[in-house]
């Protein structure tokens, strides 16, 4: 069906909701991305036009530069150790796309290890269709948060004489990628490209995104460089499918009310058994199945809002014009609907008999001229924005990704897609929820399991042990022995990784202890 629409309501992508597309997305990508955006404050450069031959990155490329490093003096050994120095530079300094296959790989990006590492990519391989700009909006929630982050992820690089700092202790892989960019001039234009007046749709889930990143940074002088930029991946790539499943959840009672504020009452069950077929999976299953099926309903919701703005002619490039759209989808103004009338009208004029006749099937259950507009925008648009929102929530949640992962799901359509908890991200939560803040300072201490339970659920919306939460209030035997498997095993990886030890009956013992000490 060859219907054209209007592009300002047709394009989903909303930055006012969600900047970026839905699409694949590499996490890796989008750190790389969401550095450039920090060093420049917002906004996206873009590079020079050169030849194919002189901006492809490889790995000869690389090599040539540390053979002139050796010249110059600044490292040594390499000429004699070039099959060692490459395996470095494979595992440790690049990421690549089609690792592996000899035929295909080639290099993407240096990894996201120092804020400039953003300078040595391929462009074309290291898109992360804008999803950089949501984690950078959601760390301006707290400037001075974002402003630290910053300021650790550049520690060794002097920004006003673009040479390394000596003073500041780095590991020998991030040391190693500032010899490589040293000598490597930016070659940006600046671009007009700017989010400065947007402000994020949900400000408390920024909020705590930013307050989570303020409690890695309080151990960046205790764990090492490379884990602790770990956890930070993990904890945004967590924090993003968080966001985008809350998205999904309250924009279309925002679009009923009229207003961004409504209630978060948002929450899923996370099972931690690893086993398919266990008795709480049922219920994560379903939550699953919940968000999958809402997703249509948020595309309608956002459309909706594309909608307003166009009939109102305002950008989405400030935050303001959003309310101003969800007040009208509350309360038409008297032309509203005489705007939308004549829209349709003018897209029905131009179209074939054919087109006509199929327009008229979709919109013949609708009463009022905007809802049989959205129906057409709906039936040419949602398809296809239906799969990419799945594949988009599989990729942010890392789906079966054992060590990161929020989701996975099995071989087969016996074994649909759960929510669970991987061991890097519980890892992580828990260094993040060991620390407390005494007298403005933060120092650890100790937790109950029933304490990381109760706070993982106040905090993120996760659900581990359910009895005693209003939803499952009068639930059966079933349910009750799921949630005591669940607890078992959430007990049973927190001795995974180190942080649980019950070998003592004396319950006051059977405590999560922090690994690092801040006390002292």
């Amino acid at each position: 069906m060859a219907i054209k629409l209007n592009k300002g309501e047709s394009v989903f992508r909303n930055e006012l909701i969600f900047t970026a597309d839905a699409k694949a997305i590499n996490i890796e990508n989008v750190l790389v991305n969401l550095f450039m955006l920090l060093r420049h404050n917002g906004v996206r450069p873009r590079q020079r036009a050169r030849s194919k031959a002189k901006s492809e990155i490889n790995l000869e490329t690389l090599k040539n530069v540390f053979t002139v490093l050796e010249k110059e003096g600044s490292v040594n050994g390499f000429s004699k150790n070039q099959d060692a120095g490459e395996l470095w530079m494979r595992s440790n300094l690049v990421n690549m796309v089609y690792r592996g296959n000899l035929e295909k790989e080639k290099i993407s990006s240096l990894r996201p290890i120092h804020l400039e590492s953003y300078r040595v990519r391929n462009a074309s391989s290291t898109r992360d269709y804008y999803t950089a700009d949501q984690v950078y909006l959601m760390l301006g929630a707290d400037p001075k948060v974002k402003e630290n982050l910053r300021s650790f992820l550049s520690e060794g690089w002097d920004d006003i004489t673009n040479k390394i700092n000596v003073q500041d202790e780095l590991d020998v892989d991030s040391l190693g990628l500032l010899h490589i960019v040293k000598n490597i001039k930016p070659g940006f234009l600046d671009t007009n490209e700017s989010i400065g007046k947007i402000k994020p749709i949900l400000n408390k889930q920024a909020l705590l995104y930013c307050e989570d990143v303020r409690r890695l940074l309080v151990y960046k002088r205790l764990i090492p460089r490379n884990v602790l930029i770990d956890y930070f991946k993990t904890l945004t790539s967590f924090h993003l499918s968080i966001y985008i499943q809350k998205l999904i959840y309250l924009v279309p009672k925002m679009v009923e009310s009229g207003s961004i504020d409504v209630k978060d009452d948002w929450n899923i069950v996370i099972d931690t058994t690893d086993n398919f077929d266990s008795q709480i999976s049922k219920t994560s299953i379903s939550d699953s199945e919940k968000l999958f099926n809402s997703i249509y309903k948020y595309l309608e919701s956002t459309f909706k809002i594309n909608m307003a703005l166009e009939y109102c002619d305002l950008e989405r490039d400030d935050s303001k014009n959003l309310k101003k759209a969800l007040q009208i989808l509350k309360n038409p103004p008297d032309d509203f609907e005489i705007y939308f009338r004549m829209k349709y009208r003018e897209l029905y004029s131009q179209l074939d008999d054919e087109d006509k006749y199929l327009v008229e099937d979709i919109t013949r259950y609708d009463e009022l001229y905007f809802d049989k507009y959205l129906s057409i925008i709906l039936n040419v648009k949602a398809k296809r924005q239906f799969i990419e929102h799945k594949r988009l929530l599989a990729n942010l949640s890392q789906n079966n990704n054992t060590r990161g992962g929020f989701m996975s799901q099995g071989r087969s359509k016996k074994h649909p897609r759960r929510f669970n908890l991987g061991t890097r991200l519980l890892e992580t939560i828990v260094q993040i929820l060991v620390l407390d803040i005494e007298d403005d300072n933060f120092v650890t201490r100790t937790l109950s399991v029933e304490e990381l339970i109760d706070n993982i659920k106040s905090r993120y919306g996760l659900i581990i042990n359910g009895l005693s939460d209003q939803r499952f209030k009068g639930s059966d035997l079933n349910t009750h022995l799921g949630f005591k498997e669940n607890v078992e095993s959430f007990k049973l990886k927190l001795r995974q990784i180190g942080f649980y030890n019950d070998l003592s009956d004396a319950y006051i013992l059977q405590r999560i202890r922090p690994r690092y000490e801040l006390n002292d």
